[in-house]
């Protein structure tokens, strides 16, 4: 259920709002477009810096959207397990089909601390857990071993790695084996990652060139890894470029330019810079993308 491509969305906003509309839209141009699945309110969608009943809306409005037609992984974490907890009971009820939980940011909790947070949700609701292990911004780092402990749990079922690091998709299959479901976090590492035995990507280029991430990842999972590579080569400049500056605000810039939305974001997060702003356009452009309307 949970392979290949799939989107962590963006959050349009509006002025002070968020634009349900155009992300109705965006969740309608992404399943068009062939790609596997939905990740609202994650990193990408900004969710530090929405209120609760933003957050509750955005993920129901992605669901109503879906219509059933790809699964919906709702970003509920929290470096509060109390509101972690609550935030993944609303996922439940609201229909989503798993919870996507970053590992405690700014806490720096011990691996023990670690175990008991992603435990304390797990015993909370009855919906598929998938660990966000991501040290770039959550500072600290889910061992191999901690994974393990959780995935004895019931509904501890994978990981978005996004350490960058190929390697680790091994070391975690060596330990948890090939049910153990891993989604690369890392766009620019998923074709290593898949190589490696990662199931997928969670990204974030997807949300701008839906149909090549795609592609890319239907051709992973059929083995064919030079159509992978092929595919990949073409994406790297825009994987890089949509990182020049702190994620989400390029990709929001080049989803401008595309006419999916505007590229809004909230502090503390900046608008992107002009020398930035070639950087993305030059990358859009080298893909096809501001030429084309298949992406």
């Amino acid at each position: 259920m949970f392979k290949g491509s799939f989107t962590a969305l963006i959050t349009p906003f509006e002025g002070d709002g968020v634009d349900y509309d155009a992300f109705a839209r965006l969740v309608e141009f992404q399943i068009q477009s062939g790609t596997h699945g939905l990740v609202p309110v994650g990193t990408t969608g900004e969710s530090p810096t929405l209120s609760h009943e933003e957050h509750e809306r955005v993920v129901e409005t992605c669901i109503a959207a879906a219509k059933g037609r790809v699964p919906v992984i709702a970003g509920a974490g929290s470096n509060s397990t109390a509101e972690a907890v609550m935030l993944s009971r609303h996922a439940q009820k609201a229909g989503a089909d798993a919870v996507l939980i970053v590992t405690p940011y700014y806490n720096k909790p011990t691996q023990e601390g670690l175990y008991q947070h992603f435990k304390a949700i797990n015993d909370a609701i009855e919906i598929p857990i998938i660990i966000y292990n991501i040290p770039g911004r959550s500072v600290i780092d889910m061992s191999v071993a901690t994974m393990a402990r959780l995935f004895e749990l019931k509904n501890i079922v994978g990981v978005k790695d996004a350490t960058a690091s190929p390697v680790r998709a091994s070391q975690q299959r060596a330990v948890l084996g090939p049910d153990f479901i891993q989604l690369s976090g890392e766009d620019g590492t998923a074709l290593a990652f898949n190589a490696h035995g990662g199931h997928g990507c969670i990204s974030v280029t997807s949300n701008i060139a839906p149909k090549l991430c795609s592609d890319f990842q239907n051709a992973c999972i059929a083995g064919d890894y030079a159509k992978a590579l092929e595919l990949h080569d073409l994406l790297m400049p825009l994987h890089d470029a949509l990182f020049v500056e702190t994620n989400p605000v390029p990709v929001k810039y080049a989803a401008s330019r595309l006419g999916l939305c505007k590229p809004e974001t909230r502090l503390p997060l900046t608008p992107l810079s002009e020398a930035s702003k070639a950087r993305v356009d030059a990358a859009l452009d080298k893909v096809g993308l501001l030429h084309s309307e298949a992406a």
